[in-house]
């Protein structure tokens, strides 16, 4: 894992939603959010920054 994937993972936690609800929330798979959470692929910057 790296440090975002980590950071994804912690504030995913903090906040008490599943990938699958994070990524409905950003418009994405859940795929993909498990993916940035392994380090498989890194976010869309344009994701992070509203």
């Amino acid at each position: 894992m790296n440090a975002i994937g980590e950071t994804v993972q912690r504030l995913r936690r903090a906040k008490g939603l599943t990938q699958g609800q994070l990524a409905n929330q950003l418009g994405v798979s859940s795929a993909a959010v498990s993916k940035w959470e392994t380090g498989g692929a890194l976010p869309d910057v344009a994701l992070l920054c509203p």
